[in-house]
């Protein structure tokens, strides 16, 4: 029974990996207009690309991210090993008595949306349109969790969750839709908000402390045109967010100390106002402008947001 599970979550992994292959080989790289995205510079070049060196490109990316995601996990979250047996758990929702109180769900969400929007980049810096680029992040993304689960689900100290699947497939959709819908992505960001949680027993850790984190689904001013040209409302945006505060897996944690909390208020552009006043008029600083624009739209700086908070009821 476990080899027969185990070998269903492998073949479903190996079909990813060749759902990618095919994708890779589905556009052609070397016709004479192909469109290639220069990230760092933020300009769009058309040139005559050769094929194998595209494919080098993508596999190397596809390799690296593997890599990376395999190290960090033997490291942080798979330490105590494996075992031959493939657990699952409901690990819930939001509730009082979760986890997290839903803090690593939205990070799931969170995780997914801008891993498939900065792997589009990336597929594009390597020489792929970005039809194509957006396609090979979503599978990658969703490969990437997937197996992550799976491996989950044959570790001594994790299950495998559908709800984290879930949210891995919300998350890579969420990112479908703004890539897809210009308007859109000029409205709004999902950001994380993040500052050391207070119990002491974590170190500077973004990915890892739950209690540390604010998502916030984040309105643009300046991404409604009746509103974009008024010199200062322009830097502003409206801020809503969700964050959990005392969890933790320290053995002097206590359940009654754990909280869960809504957040609104406003924000302050940064993305924006950098580009009037500090890059402005400078194309020097074009690439460094390009990056600081990218971070700004998945990170909220701290101190660049003013948000009353409201705590939920315990369950």
């Amino acid at each position: 029974m476990v080899f027969s599970l185990a070998h269903a979550q492998a073949g479903e992994v190996a079909s990813d990996l060749a759902g990618l292959d095919s994708i890779i080989r589905k556009y052609p790289a070397d016709s004479a207009d192909h469109y290639v995205s220069d990230w760092k510079s933020g300009q769009d070049l058309v040139g005559n690309q050769d094929a194998d060196l595209v494919r080098r490109r993508t596999w190397g990316v596809i390799v690296g991210n593997a890599f990376a995601v395999g190290l960090y996990g033997r490291n942080n979250w798979w330490k105590e090993g494996f075992n031959n047996n493939f657990r699952t758990v409901n690990e819930g929702w939001f509730g009082q008595n979760t986890y997290s109180g839903g803090a690593d769900k939205l990070g799931h969400f969170y995780m997914n949306y801008a891993g498939t929007r900065l792997f589009a980049r990336v597929f594009e810096w390597a020489g792929n349109s970005p039809g194509q680029s957006l396609e090979l992040a979503a599978w990658l993304t969703f490969g990437t969790y997937m197996t992550v689960e799976i491996a989950d689900g044959f570790s001594k100290k994790w299950r495998f969750s559908k709800e984290d699947v879930f949210m891995n497939v919300a998350g890579v959709g969420a990112a479908l839709l703004l890539e897809n819908n210009s308007r859109l992505d000029r409205l709004l960001d999902l950001r994380l908000l993040y500052r050391p949680s207070r119990s002491g027993h974590h170190n500077f850790d973004p990915f890892g402390d739950y209690s540390g984190q604010t998502y916030l689904l984040v309105a643009k001013a300046s991404g409604v045109p009746a509103l974009h040209d008024y010199p200062w409302l322009r830097y502003v945006e409206v801020a809503i967010g969700y964050g959990s505060r005392g969890y933790s897996d320290h053995p002097s944690s206590a359940a009654s100390n754990r909280s869960r909390h809504v957040y609104a208020g406003i924000s302050l552009n940064l993305s924006e106002l950098l580009g009037e006043t500090v890059f402005k008029g400078l194309d020097k600083w074009k690439r460094t402008q390009h990056v600081t624009d990218t971070v700004l739209e998945f990170v909220q700086i701290p101190g660049t947001d003013a948000l009353a908070g409201h705590t939920l009821r315990p369950d």
